[in-house]
């Protein structure tokens, strides 16, 4: 029977290319996105149309389903789909996230605040408390992974992106107690931190510091360009295979270099 993975923001960019990279590894995939605009957010979000092309390419081993990491509801019934069209669930990829800011943290938003925190932090929280108890319920030996997309914004601050950096320095830092929470049941809980990669969260950072293109981001990263989404799919498809039985409670950096210094 093939691994189940539930992947959140799977839409485009980095979770897009987690579920490409997932399948290809020979896991099925619930592929959820929000699928709407965000009024906090200031700029486009995924579309539906997004979703059903991610999902289009990989036949039966994908199924798209539309939900917003805020609620719950929503996340129990992303995994509850997992489990009833694949008939379990292995693997949890929380990469749904958003920027916002520009300004400093005094002048920010309430509204864009709590979107910042509620999307990247408690949406992933959200997530892992549906889908563990599903993961705990599978006969020992247990080979359960629990996977989180942060940034290098949760190791460094970044101007004028407050909210952004402390939501996901909170998900590392709740990665790292939940693999304590995991310790002995067999299921690992990971975090891995992108630098600069070309999805449309890096064009949001380029628009909010006034930047012409996003190329000017490559000179923070030691290998003077820019990732692309699939290399920091390719270490979470990696966590979430039996190879990295050994790896729990890390933040994993694939940042090009960015936080070396």
């Amino acid at each position: 029977m093939r691994r189940v993975a539930v992947v959140t923001g799977a839409g485009r960019g980095i979770g897009a290319a987690v579920v490409d990279a997932l399948v290809a590894q020979g896991l099925s995939v619930v592929a959820v996105d929000r699928c709407r605009d965000d009024a906090a957010v200031p700029y486009a979000l995924a579309t539906r149309k997004d979703l059903d092309t991610v999902v289009g390419r990989h036949g039966e081993h994908a199924l798209s389903l539309v939900g917003d990491v805020r609620s719950a509801s929503d996340m129990r019934l992303a995994v509850e789909t997992a489990v009833e069209h694949f008939g379990r669930v292995d693997v949890l990829v929380a990469a749904a996230g958003v920027i916002a800011g520009g300004v400093p943290l005094w002048e920010m938003a309430d509204t864009t605040y709590d979107a910042v925190i509620d999307i990247n932090l408690h949406g992933t929280r959200r997530l892992f408390d549906a889908g563990i108890p599903h993961l705990l319920r599978q006969a020992e030996p247990r080979h359960g992974r629990v996977i989180a997309v942060a940034s290098a914004a949760g190791l460094v601050g970044l101007r004028h992106l407050s909210a952004y950096a402390a939501a996901k320095h909170g998900v590392i830092g709740l990665v790292k107690g939940l693999a304590c929470d995991l310790a002995g049941t067999g299921i690992t809980a990971n975090a891995v931190c992108p630098g600069s990669t070309d999805t449309p969260i890096l064009a949001a950072s380029a628009d909010l510091y006034g930047l012409s293109s996003v190329e000017e981001f490559a000179e923070h990263q030691l290998l003077g360009r820019i990732l692309r989404p699939a290399e920091p799919a390719a270490l979470v498809a990696w966590l979430a295979s039996e190879a990295a039985s050994g790896a729990t409670g890390a933040a994993l950096s694939i940042d090009g270099g960015m936080t070396t210094s």
